[in-house]
């Protein structure tokens, strides 16, 4: 029987960067509807409702990323007991630690499943099955992780090896195995001994911060500190950035797994999927009888074994076979399929080359609504401004551009010193450099403003914010 101390902790600070150009660092893959119409992270937050009985979970994300969190729960109409907000990622074994800390001041040592909200499962009550044998093993002390019954030889997960059966369908931990090469995987697969690594945990609270207490003291010490020293503002939790980025930088895997006692695994065959590759996305996604799989406006020709996706406009293949192809607004991408793992290569040459296309997308999400970049060139730059009803921007301004308003639809009230006026379709406004000014929505239907900037930089970083509702510096 469900013991309801079960708390979901959702590891929500991953950038997805073998999913570029559609995963940015600015809005990484669990925000995205890349398998069905809602986000990963909300179909990570449906399933987990069912799962621990709507016990309102625990979310770690990146502090850059807590307006959307935040979104998605409400779209859900889900709540959380905590958002905690990393400065910067330091990997999931510090990220555990804060939620453990967080989970202790909420229950008596509860339990927590601990889970990604980038992963995709189809069969929702196999997984139920499987937590319920996680969470009897996890409350008799032991740290229990989820190995996925494999369905091919894959090089892009880590394995479990099982050991010594000690009931139906858990087994104890041989040992850990980093990723292998296709001939060793498929050795493993054809074994019947090895399983997916998950990255997905049930333990106790306490238990989990005792092993860390033993295998890394100056990680835990740092954890508590930076627990200790956060901010709370509402169901934000900003954590200590000095201390949260002393905390060494491993994952759960390496720093506790691996080391521990009493580990054990369930096995899980719930059609799991960690969507980290292009390749993993073909999988998952419907095919036709050629092998293909599209998303978008797209035309194929003699076309087999390939994913292509279009984010905007008509993309069309002709003759190919076994490709990736991926078309956005600013950034196409054409990969092998044997070749997707090298794409973290590449949006790592892209940030060693400061190319904005690595971290941003033209449409840009903020907790006011959002803005999409129309173009851009020397001196000046065009964005489409949507404003959310009863939203408003930070009062704020820049010291190196100018700004024309356009009304599209919508009313607008703007703000420019000490005036405040309102503006409605077809009218406009200007705004120079140097002048504090706000625009606000203060219908019920959203606003659209056409923006011209002009000046010597317009970079998102020249703003001075004097007041704002969503409290950022």
């Amino acid at each position: 029987m469900k013991t309801r101390e079960l708390i979901p902790v959702l590891l929500c600070g991953g950038s997805g960067t073998r999913l570029w150009p559609l995963s940015r660092t600015h809005y990484p893959k669990q925000f995205l509807p890349l398998v069905g119409e809602t986000s990963l992270l909300a179909q990570t937050l449906e399933r987990v409702s069912i799962v621990s009985s709507g016990v309102a979970p625990l979310v770690v994300c990146n502090e850059n990323h807590r307006f959307m969190t935040a979104a998605v729960l409400e779209q859900c109409q889900r709540t959380a007991s905590a958002i905690l907000l990393e400065p910067e990622g330091r990997n999931t074994a510090p990220a555990i630690a804060v939620a453990a800390l967080e989970a202790l001041a909420i229950g008596d040592d509860p339990v927590l499943l601990v889970l990604a909200a980038d992963h995709v499962m189809t069969d929702v009550a196999a997984f139920e099955q499987s937590v319920l044998l996680a969470e009897s093993a996890a409350v008799l002390g032991q740290l229990v992780t989820f190995g996925i019954v494999p369905s091919r030889p894959e090089t892009g997960y880590g394995y479990i090896r099982a050991g010594e059966a000690v009931g139906d369908g858990i087994f104890e931990v041989a040992r850990f195995v980093e990723k292998p090469s296709l001939e060793t995987a498929t050795d493993y697969v054809n074994s019947g001994e090895y399983y997916w690594n998950s990255g997905m945990f049930v333990f106790r609270a306490r238990r989990y911060l005792d092993e860390l207490e033993a295998v890394r003291p100056k990680m835990l010490a740092a954890a508590r500190a930076a627990h200790a020293k956060a901010i709370r503002e509402e169901i934000f939790v900003y954590l200590d950035a000095e201390a949260f980025g002393s905390c060494p930088n491993e994952s759960v895997d390496y720093a506790v797994m691996e080391e521990a006692k009493q580990t054990t695994m369930v096995t899980l065959d719930a059609g799991w999927s960690d969507i980290g590759s292009w390749s993993a996305l073909h999988e998952a996604a419907a095919l036709d009888e050629q092998g293909n799989a599209v998303r978008g406006d797209v035309m194929l020709m003699d076309t087999e074994n390939s994913y292509v996706y279009a984010d905007q406009g008509l993309v069309t293949t002709v003759g190919i076979k076994g490709l990736i192809v991926v078309s956005t607004p600013d950034a196409v991408l054409v990969a092998s399929q044997d070749r997707v793992q090298d794409i973290r290569k590449l949006v790592q040459r892209l940030s060693d080359e400061a190319r904005s296309e690595q971290a941003h997308h033209t449409k840009v999400y903020r907790p006011w609504g959002h803005y999409e970049r129309i173009d851009q060139g020397d001196g000046y730059q065009v964005k489409r401004l949507v404003v959310d009803a009863g939203k408003r921007i930070s009062l704020q301004r820049h010291q190196q551009r100018s700004e024309h308003w356009v009304v599209v639809c919508g009313s607008a009230r703007v703000t420019l010193e000490a005036s405040t006026f309102e503006l409605a379709a077809n009218e406009s406004t200007y705004i120079a450099a140097g002048v504090i000014h706000r625009l606000e929505n203060p219908g019920f239907q959203p606003l659209e403003v056409i923006e011209v900037q002009t000046g010597t930089y317009l970079g998102e970083d020249d703003i001075e914010r004097f007041e704002d509702d969503f409290k950022r510096h």
